[in-house]
Formats: structure tokens, sequence, C-alpha cells
């Protein structure tokens, strides 16, 4: 493409896991920090471009960023030198972040070919593993249960800092709206039609000439002339790590129910059941596991909120649904319901068998004393 705009920015590629229960920030501190000054430093700082940001993020137990240095993998023909960091969740996430710089000002179309997102995540996953296994084993005391799921969630976000035109001319955000996203955001070569471009990209936002943003369900164009995280970056990341504990917690509910159903039959069949104590502790696993996935599900989901700001709002509302937040947590509340029916009908049956043994008992008592009376009375 002819004169078509070059650009400065970085590829970051996010690989979120569930390590356990939650994690006890301060307690992990101590493993990451040797100051009080090198913990402050962990803590996340929000950066502010607007006064409107200023109170628009609140964030209930703020979570730690932690650097973890240099590394680098091999991503086709090309070597990717990364940063490699992470963030630290209380509600038992880390993600895990590697920013690959563009190496110069690109053009666009090298950019799209550079930002290949299967490519890139496919080839950075076994170091993300190795990190996150290195990591955990670095902060374990500070996981409550600990244990890597086995879901995980990945995304990517193309950082522009500067778009340059002729004679390395400062270009506008407002001037990719002109130029071809689909190769790089949606992975695919050949041209789209109008009506799937409008499905598949309905999401763009912009506050100021210079920053623009623009969701898919697995990657991010983020256009900000800020050189550390923007505000848009973090969102995106605190609604990835939600969309992991309820794509989690909906995979463990899945598994549970059939084993749930087994137990019950093998309970049925046991030899424990006269006075109505067979169900006692599967009742006792049902609590738990409804107390847990609910806690820690609402946990997730009230870890950020985004208040009177209404261009993040937006932006978070968009994030929430191209990840299908409201779907995964009616399938969640689905299984829950599933499982409370399951209790109260147990609970209900055990009651039943204790009522019949109570007046069998009675039953017993009376006939035993109407006995008795009469051998004493011959």
């Amino acid at each position: 493409m002819k004169n078509e705009p070059r650009v400065v920015g970085a590829v970051v590629l996010y690989r979120l896991y569930d390590v356990g229960y939650e994690v006890d920030l301060e307690r992990a501190l101590d493993f990451l920090a040797a100051t009080p000054e090198e913990r402050e430093a962990l803590r996340l700082k929000l950066q502010r471009r607007r006064l409107a940001e200023a109170q628009a993020i609140r964030i209930k137990n703020p979570p730690i960023t932690v650097s973890l240095g240099a590394d680098a993998f091999e991503a086709g023909d090309r070597r990717h030198n990364a940063s490699v960091s992470a963030r630290i969740f209380d509600f038992g996430v880390i993600s895990l972040r590697m920013r690959c710089e563009v190496p110069g000002p690109l053009t666009w179309s090298a950019f799209s070919a550079f930002g290949n997102a299967g490519e890139l995540t496919g080839a950075a996953r076994p170091l993300f593993d190795r990190h996150i296994r290195l990591l955990t084993t670095r902060i374990a005391p500070a996981i409550g249960r600990p244990d890597i799921a086995p879901v995980s969630e990945d995304y990517v976000v193309y950082r522009i800092t500067r778009l340059l035109g002729p004679r390395n001319k400062p270009l506008p955000a407002s001037a990719l709206r002109q130029l071809d996203v689909v190769p790089l955001l949606l992975n695919e070569d050949r041209p789209i039609s109008a009506e799937a471009r409008r499905e598949l990209l309905p999401h763009w936002f912009s506050y100021y000439a210079d920053d623009l943003s623009v969701l898919t369900w697995n990657t991010a164009l983020v256009v900000d002339p800020v050189e550390t995280e923007s505000d848009v970056q973090l969102i995106l990341e605190f609604a990835n790590a939600q969309l992991l504990e309820l794509r989690y917690y909906d995979a463990l509910l899945d598994a549970e129910l059939p084993r749930m159903y087994d137990r019950i039959e093998s309970a049925r069949k046991g030899t424990r059941g006269l006075f109505g104590r067979r169900y006692a502790s599967l009742l006792a696993g049902l609590q738990t596991l409804v107390a847990d996935s609910t806690e820690i599900v609402e946990r997730a989901e009230n870890a950020l909120k985004v208040t009177d700001d209404i261009f993040l709002a937006r932006v978070y509302g968009a994030a929430l649904e191209l990840f299908r937040e409201r779907a995964w947590r009616a399938g969640i509340d689905h299984k829950l319901g599933i499982i409370h029916q399951t209790y109260a009908m147990l609970n209900a049956e055990s009651m039943a068998v204790r009522g019949e043994v109570l007046e069998i008992a009675v039953i017993v008592l009376i006939l035993a004393e109407i006995i008795i009376a009469l051998v004493l009375g011959h």
C-alpha cells in the first residue's frame, strides 16, 4: 500500500493462569520485595491521563505487578526479545505478560505481519509455562490451595505509541480507520464482507484525537502516546482475569455434576442409612463447593469497578460483552441451582429418614413399656 503509515509500539502477549483458590498479596510481597519501598513499588499504580479517571477505576485489593526480567523465543523465522512481567490478583489468578517491542518503525503491513497473534501466542506458550512454574514456586506459601488449573486464557494487545506519516509527520489515531485492521486483529488474509466486518469489529473507542482502542474476542489494538501501560490495557487484563475465573468454575461444576450423581447412587446403596447419615459427607461437600464457587466468582467480578468515566465504562462493558461474561455467569448460576436443589432434596430425604427412625424408636419404647408392664403385672 502506497504511503501507508508507519508504526512505533509493541506487541503485548498475555497468558492468564488460575493458580489456586486465592493469593495473600501481603504475604506474596514478602517473597517478592526486600524493602518497604520495593513493596510499595510492586503495588498497582494507575496512570492517569484524563481528569475523569481520577476516581473512575476502583480496585478493592490492588494486584501486585512484578518484573520477571528479559527472555526470548522463536516465532517463525524471527527471534523475539521480550520483557516479562506478572500481575498477581488476590482471587487466585496470575497474568503473565510478554512485551515484544516493534523493531523500529514498521509500515502498517509489516506491523500486521510482525504481530501474527496465533504464531506469537503458540511460540511463547512454553516460555509462559516455565515462568508460571517459577513464580508460583517462589510465592507458594502465599497461595491458598495451590494448583495450576488446566484452563488458561490468552490475549494479545497491539500497543501503538506513535503513528508516522510521510517525513515522519505524526498522524492522528483516526488515520487507522482508513486502514485494513482485519489481517492484524482477526488474522484473516482474505478480504471479509462488510457484514462480517461490522459484526466482528463493532467496538471502536476514542477519547482524544491521539488515542484509539479496537476490541475483539482475543486481540485488541490500543493506540495511546503514553509509553506506560494504558488504562484500556488494565481494564482488558481485569476482564480476562474475570473471564478465566468464570471459565474455570464453569468447567469445575461441569465435572462435579456427574460425580455428584455417582456419589448419591453410591450413598443410597450404602449401609449407613439407618439414622439418615448416609448423605452427611456428600452434603458437606456440596455446601463447600457452592460456597467456594459463589465467593470466588463474586470476588473476581467485584475486583474492579468503573464508576463515573463513561469512556472507560463503555470499554469495560464492551469487553465483558465480547467475553460473554453474562452467559458464563448464567451457566454457573444454573449449575449452582442444580446443586442447591440436589442439596435440598438430599437434606429432606435425610430428615425424613431420621423422622421415620424416631417414630420407630417411639413405637419400640411404647411396646417395651407395655411388655414390661404386662410382665410385672403377672
